[in-house]
């Protein structure tokens, strides 16, 4: 869930413009470019094999561009096929169509994350598993910490293929700007999350949405949150303990302060998650990596990444979980702090 104020930069078109000029315009595109690709292709498997060793940024950034818009155009021409056998959309909501699309997302996401090891040299790895030890049998909430582009696409492809579980996601509504994510997670279990401003003042509340999408979870669903609402910076986190002042809560305000790789976490969404599925566990998720990756400057410096993903979890067993407000909200801080230690012994 997004803090930023002020209306959205790029506002997103609406879903008509989405499905008939832009998922179109990529797949077209991608047929336009694909000669250039074939010798871009040969090129940077020779380039970053033996002919020039060495960082080759301009050459992984084109390349990991050229990758990404076939890999989006693919999607799109099998999510069509897929809206075909459906009926023309008919049977998209049956249970066998949710888990085609699920199975096709995590073969899509295989194939990114293998070209992503490859040209980034970036390497993912789950600390222990504890992360996992939860999700065999129940339902469950994971809520993780937000730093770094693509965390999102590392948890759900962890979901899918790690441990099995069909996730329902919460993710900023700006990411329905890329056609094939638009497209894929419109027709699976996802909340969109649109800006406070940019928001109908008579619509449902956040919280209210997030409650209705953790309705219904069985025992191989999970429902993926990040109570943070963004990537931590240093604005927004002194923006949020601020808030948390105004708001007359001094003393999680001073937890927060304490907090300095993390933002105190907005409690509604996942409470409201909690209180929806009683029955589910919960799952924290701390990871490190990607944290100084905030601008666009920064992912251009630090190509090729050659980095290591670290992931661990913490796992709390549904009787675990306090069952009043005010009890709730202290220990969600009391995990987000123990995620912030986490996080400092692993960057000393």
């Amino acid at each position: 869930m997004s803090d930023q104020g002020g209306a959205p930069i790029w506002r997103l078109p609406p879903r008509w413009v989405r499905r008939v000029v832009l998922a179109p315009l990529v797949v077209l595109l991608a047929l336009v470019v694909l000669p250039v690709g074939v010798l871009l292709a040969a090129f940077v498997g020779a380039v970053m094999t033996w002919l020039l060793p060495g960082r080759l940024r301009i050459v992984r950034a084109v390349w990991m561009a050229v990758f990404y818009l076939y890999w989006d155009a693919v999607a799109l021409v099998v999510a069509f096929a897929l809206w075909v056998g459906s009926g023309f959309g008919w049977q998209l909501r049956a249970p066998a169509f949710q888990r085609a699309h699920y199975v096709f997302a995590a073969r899509m996401l295989d194939v990114l994350f293998w070209q992503v090891r490859w040209t980034l040299r970036l390497r993912i790895v789950v600390e222990d598993a504890d992360l996992g030890h939860l999700l065999e049998g129940r339902p469950v909430v994971v809520a993780s910490r937000h730093a770094g582009p693509g965390d999102s696409f590392i948890l759900v492809h962890a979901l899918l293929t790690r441990f099995d579980r069909e996730p329902r996601i919460v993710l900023k509504d700006t990411l329905q700007w890329d056609p094939a994510i638009d497209v894929l997670l419109n027709r699976l279990p996802t909340q969109f999350v649109t800006p406070r401003s940019a928001r109908p003042a008579a619509g449902p509340g956040m919280s209210d949405l997030v409650g209705d999408l953790a309705r219904g979870l069985d025992h191989d669903d999970a429902l993926l949150i990040f109570p943070e609402g963004g990537n931590v910076t240093p604005r927004r986190r002194l923006g949020r303990i601020e808030a948390l002042r105004r708001a007359g809560r001094t003393e999680l305000a001073a937890q927060a302060e304490q907090m300095a790789h993390v933002m105190a976490p907005h409690a509604g969404g996942l409470l409201s998650a909690l209180d929806a599925a009683p029955q589910a566990g919960v799952v924290f998720v701390a990871h490190t990596g990607l944290d100084r990756l905030v601008t666009v400057a920064d992912i251009w410096r630090e190509l090729p990444m050659d980095k290591e993903i670290v992931m661990k979890g913490w796992s709390v067993q549904p009787d675990e979980i306090p069952r009043t407000t005010t009890d709730q909200e202290a220990w969600l801080f009391d995990h987000w702090r123990r995620i912030d230690e986490w996080i400092a012994d692993r960057q000393s």
